[in-house]
């Protein structure tokens, strides 16, 4: 058979690798759930409450770092949706590197998602702690005490079904976008009519008359990507999502093309307007930058409504982490590269061994809040984002090979493609290289961070010499 006729005829669903970790799984997640699951993605802790450190760090530039990683999210999140209309796994990247890569790029891609999402969950209960502070009643709560209750909570909503989850997560998502769109209409009105905030005029003087777009010049810009990538941390989570919902050849584009106008919108928007709304100064890392506005402006209770919104992000985002490292962690243990006990399900078709493996990281992130309750955000941050910064690499060299195996013949492209192939490809994994240099400019907590790598290496590799055995194994009895 000609290639050309290969390139033509459409490929045979049975003869696509068959992942085992997606038996079981009940196909309860609907379109409006996938839609709002897609945007609590594309929103979430990093810019509730990570944009007001970065804001007083790099100023109104910071606009443009969160436009420049949005574009490169967004190319993940197109790769990751052409494999996925390829082929919907709930094991998602790790089941396209096991078939691209071999079982070695599976146990990789797994293990580096895991370390994202087991330091992001620490991440989320330390910003649902800080953000319950807020409120006079939490104010003598112990830190670590309220990041137990916030995991607690939401961890056993995430092991009853996924149509919990789904719903958890739809709602999440809603307030989060309606809070947003609130905020974005206030925002433009105080602009438009240069209303009073705290004695700061809104306008184009709060950008001009403190040092212009770069007050502290281009490094402190370049300086934060590193943070702001965290803040598109779950951008993948659809694709995950994607294994459970019936026809993901239809929700999946319009879920996926919609993250890019929503990330001009919700992200560069909003820093922009928080920019013109007060000076850069005026933010801090200890408070969401959109409660400060509201507390500033005076208005009765706005600034508790929008400490909720933010909160409610966070556990968004937690409920996000259990969910996804549950699918991808049963993905790996049914090839024998994750505990056992990680593939076991519940009556309810829930993975309920991975869910309590990374809620058990969460549990030692809660001794980090009571340790070190000023530090624990940024630690985790740092760490959450080599395992970012690994997850999108290893879903762009799948992206590759996918293309790669495409131009010989061996695999369809769907007609949903990722542009400009193969250099989309290669441009993102410059970019994360380039984010590892800045992190380790950075110097402090990032260079730390950066200097852990090669511990994160060896474990990687000693990790994969005790399990390879049953990876063969479990590889030579499905033969």
């Amino acid at each position: 058979m000609s290639d050309r006729t290969l390139a033509e005829a459409p490929a045979e669903p049975s003869r696509r690798p068959v992942d085992a970790g997606d038996e079981g799984y009940s196909k309860d997640l609907k379109s409006r759930h996938i839609n709002m699951i897609a945007i609590g993605g594309a929103i979430g802790t990093g810019l509730f409450l990570g944009a007001g450190g970065r804001l007083a760090g790099a100023g109104p530039s910071l606009a443009i770092a969160y436009a420049v990683c949005g574009v490169f999210a967004f190319f993940v999140v197109r790769a990751l949706g052409e494999l996925v209309l390829y082929r919907p796994s709930s094991g998602a990247f790790v089941s396209y590197a096991r078939e691209f890569m071999g079982e070695k790029g599976a146990y990789t891609a797994g293990w580096l998602y895991f370390l994202n999402w087991s330091t992001t969950t620490v991440a989320d209960i330390t910003a649902a702690a800080t953000y319950a502070h807020f409120w006079s009643m939490f104010t003598d709560v112990p830190q670590w005490v309220l990041a137990f209750i916030a995991l607690a909570v939401v961890l056993t909503a995430n092991l009853i079904s996924v149509k919990y989850f789904g719903e958890m997560e739809f709602w999440f998502s809603l307030v989060k976008v309606a809070a947003l769109v609130i905020f974005l209409i206030v925002g433009i009105y105080l602009v438009a009519t240069s209303h009073d905030i705290g004695g700061n005029t809104p306008g184009l003087a709060n950008i001009t008359d403190h040092g212009g777009i770069f007050p502290s010049g281009v490094l402190p810009m370049l300086l934060v990507v590193q943070g702001v990538v965290f803040a598109y941390a779950s951008v993948e989570l659809c694709g995950v999502a994607a294994g459970e919902t019936e026809n993901p050849e239809k929700i999946m584009p319009k879920a996926i093309n919609s993250i890019m106008w929503r990330v001009g919108l919700f992200y560069v928007g909003s820093v922009v307007l928080l920019a013109l709304l007060l000076p850069y100064t005026a933010y801090s890392a200890d408070q969401s930058p959109f409660v400060t506005v509201f507390d500033k402006l005076g208005v009765p209770g706005a600034a508790g409504i929008m400490n909720l919104v933010v909160l409610t992000a966070a556990l968004s985002s937690l409920n996000s982490g259990l969910y996804s490292t549950g699918r991808i962690l049963r993905s790996m243990a049914m090839a024998g590269s994750a505990p056992k006990f990680t593939g076991v399900m519940n009556k309810g078709k829930v993975p309920y061994g991975g869910v309590l493996f990374t809620a058990a990281f969460g549990v030692a992130g809660v001794g980090l809040n009571y340790w070190m309750p000023g530090e624990a955000f940024e630690i985790v941050l740092n760490l959450a984002s080599i395992g970012i910064l690994g997850t999108w690499a290893m879903v762009m060299l799948c992206s590759l090979f996918f293309w790669h195996r495409s131009k010989n013949g061996l695999v369809e492209r769907p007609s949903y493609r990722l542009p400009w192939a193969p250099y989309t490809q290669i441009v993102t994994l410059v970019f994360l290289v380039v984010v590892l240099v800045l992190m380790w400019s950075d110097g402090g907590v990032g260079r730390t961070t950066v200097m852990f790598l090669p511990a994160i290496a060896a474990a990687l590799v000693g990790g994969w010499f005790l399990v390879r055995r049953r990876v063969a194994e479990i590889a030579a009895a499905n033969d």
